[in-house]
């Protein structure tokens, strides 16, 4: 199995600009894959992940009804949503009511708070808030998949400012097979 680098971003809602910031920082970083967990708000924002040249998944949250008009010009999905990249399983929720560890890895939005959990061979995953609403930083997560470990970044930039700071966590996965 290939490493991939997925990038993580939620509740963008009105902030176009961070939401840019996020997703352009993250393609910086090699990411091949975006996932947004919900809370886009913004057809602009639809259209950055789109025009971003990786490829990319978001899931409604509970302020995207309005843009239900749109799903079938965007990769957009409805919670809980599964998939798989290299090899691993992964539930996109917004909200987080699906909880259940069913996924080598689960993403979910909705808090604003930046969350990593490893429990039981299963990754909970919430990049925080990339709107700044609830405190003065924009956040956002990059997670590396390999057979042996998952690698997280947590990344924030203060408002005003063009630093981005990073921490990392690292998580070995248990083999099967």
């Amino acid at each position: 199995m290939k490493s991939i680098k997925v990038g993580i971003i939620s509740d963008t809602h009105s902030k176009v600009k961070k939401a840019k910031r996020a997703i352009d920082a993250l393609v910086k970083n090699g990411v091949e894959f975006i996932i947004h967990a919900g809370d886009v708000c913004k057809f602009e924002t639809l259209e950055l992940l789109r025009d971003s040249g990786v490829k990319y998944v978001a899931v409604y949250g509970n302020n995207d009804a309005h843009l239900t008009e749109f799903h079938n010009n965007f990769n957009l999905v409805q919670e809980p949503y599964h998939f798989k990249l290299a090899n691993t399983k992964f539930k996109l929720m917004h909200l987080p009511f699906y909880m259940s560890p069913d996924a080598d890895v689960v993403v979910f939005g909705h808090t604003h708070i930046f969350d990593t959990d490893f429990r039981g061979n299963t990754l909970f995953l919430n990049p925080g808030e990339v709107c700044a609403r609830n405190k003065p930083i924009s956040e956002w997560a990059m997670l590396e998949v390999t057979r042996e470990s998952f690698f997280v970044t947590h990344y924030t930039r203060a408002n005003k400012s063009d630093m981005i700071e990073e921490k990392h966590y690292k998580y070995e996965r248990e083999h099967h097979g």
